[in-house]
């Protein structure tokens, strides 16, 4: 399919149409276009007949469609033929970390935070022998669904023919430029990169992120020295891989999703130049904020309005203290009443007690009608409190698991048995999952009994049973997923167990 036949409107695979030219570069075009059998946005790249690395880009595309990383971004199709020649992935819409910067450095945890998350990525990435060797701000993503992505592992160094010796150390100084542009707003490079200006220098050398910005903690400037500048090391150990930086920044806190009311989703913010971004708005708030204070009316109404509060909150206290005065004073005539009735306060606050969380000791992944294992591997992602991890099923062919089997689930082990209060699960956002909650003492899927069930499931799900349920076994039974790339996948971003106590 030559260049000019490649225009809006034009339909790939018989499913992919072209919407709108998101840029070209050297014979490579990226588009917007919509899956039409899942009515879903798509990121699809298309190349001229001159392009000259069609069979790389393409081979890489297919490599990289097989990470499971939800921080990566998913590769859906990719094919090569004399007719046509494209790649089809995720559409992710977000800010990247350019979009952070515009007005200023990000906080010293945050920064920290987003670059952990992109490292543990890529560390999965290089165990798959796969490779970015061009990170730039515009490939790191705090995406409209609150997690990080990594945009262009493998795909985006095939578009550019960039090839290395040393891919771990690249990667690891990638993300290092990452850190120093989010602790300092600045970019230790030779020139600009995405409107950020180049890092000052001193003596020849870059300066340190302390040397740029006042604040930022101590270790953080030593894990961006060992990343990315080694002129400044001074004797210490470079960081020589993904998995060497994420190791560096375990301790630090996690970006949290922007406080929202569950299950808003936040407006369609900014994107980068690379593979599936939205970059027709810019979404104003860029760093989730702090609780803002009470608003103050202008007009003067605020005032009244507190004053108002204000005498409602003495009247509560002076009733109160009256209330607690008459409550002792008949405790003291009355010895006796307190031991007549001493059962119903206790048995009401035991009963009001409030549940407690209570971590799995392990994850499983369940499938005792099919081959007894479900993605086992990536089972305690569901378990790890990081709402940007996941666990999934297989991919099934329909929503009722293909008519394979009745149902497949993730089963979770307490430890001992106790009572279930609930279970809190965050779902895929793609409706038409049914789950059952299943608690037992046993493994064993005729010994666990369905105590709760939610059609329609999707985000964050809570499963309370309808009765006192007790057990060491806890299972989140699938017995339909919904659509999701192309296929059906049941998926759980995060488990919460609430218990008023050990049975």
């Amino acid at each position: 399919m030559s260049t000019s036949a490649v225009e809006p409107g034009t339909r790939l695979a018989e499913r992919f149409r072209l919407e709108d030219r998101v840029s070209e570069s050297d014979g490579a075009t990226l588009w917007k276009a919509i899956d039409e059998i899942l009515a879903r946005p798509v990121a699809v790249h298309t190349f001229s007949p001159d392009f000259p690395r069609v069979h790389e880009v393409v081979t890489a595309a297919r490599a990289a469609s097989r990470l499971t990383d939800p921080r990566l971004t998913q590769v859906f199709d990719a094919a090569e033929d004399d007719k046509a020649a494209y790649v089809v992935s995720e559409w992710v819409t977000g800010e990247s970390l350019t979009d952070l910067l515009a007005s200023g450095p990000l906080e010293p945890e945050r920064a920290a935070g987003l670059v952990a998350e992109a490292a543990e990525a890529l560390a999965h990435a290089h165990e798959a022998r796969l490779y970015h060797l061009c990170l730039r701000p515009s490939h790191l993503v705090w995406t409209t669904g609150n997690t990080v992505k990594v945009l262009g592992v493998a795909v985006d160094a095939a578009l550019a023919g960039l090839t290395t010796d040393q891919p771990a150390l690249d990667d690891a100084e990638g993300l290092g430029r990452l850190l120093y542009a989010g602790l300092t707003g600045h970019w230790p490079g030779d020139e600009e990169e995405g409107g950020l200006p180049a890092a000052p220098m001193t003596d020849g050398h870059f300066c340190s992120p302390r040397q740029v910005t006042a604040g930022v903690p101590s270790y953080l400037d030593t894990v961006t020295v060992r990343a990315c500048l080694p002129e400044s090391r001074r004797g210490q150990g470079a960081l020589a891989s993904p998995s060497d930086v994420a190791e560096a920044l375990a301790g630090v806190a996690r970006p949290m999703p922007i406080p929202i009311s569950y299950p808003s989703t936040p407006a369609v913010a900014s994107a980068s130049h690379t593979e599936g971004l939205d970059i027709a708005h810019r979404q104003q708030l860029t760093v989730p904020p702090l609780p803002p204070a009470p608003h103050r009316s202008q007009n003067g109404g605020g005032s009244a309005l507190n004053r108002v509060l204000m005498t409602v909150v003495v009247l509560l206290v002076i009733a109160a203290v009256g209330v607690g005065a008459w409550t002792i004073g008949r405790s003291l005539g009355s010895p006796t009443t307190p031991e007549a009735k001493g059962t119903g306060p206790s048995t009401s606050t035991s009963a009001s007690a409030e549940a407690q969380v209570v971590k799995p000791k392990k994850a499983q992944g369940f499938d005792p009608l099919g081959d007894k294992d479900e993605k086992s591997d990536i089972a305690n992602l569901a378990i790890d409190g990081k709402p940007g991890t996941l666990w999934k099923t297989e991919s099934y062919t329909s929503a009722d698991l293909g008519n394979l089997k009745e149902g497949v689930g993730l089963l979770l082990d307490m430890g001992k048995s106790m009572q279930i209060s609930d279970v809190a699960a965050t779902l895929s956002d793609a409706p038409g999952a049914t789950v059952e909650l299943k608690v037992g003492d046993s493994p064993d899927l005729g010994s666990l009994k369905t105590v709760a069930t939610e059609k329609n499931a999707a985000g964050k799900t809570t499963l309370t049973p309808d009765q006192p349920a007790t057990g060491q076994y806890v299972l989140i039974w699938f017995t339909r997923v919904p659509a999701d790339a192309g296929n059906f996948h049941g998926t759980i971003y995060e488990v919460v167990v609430h218990s008023p106590g050990s049975a």
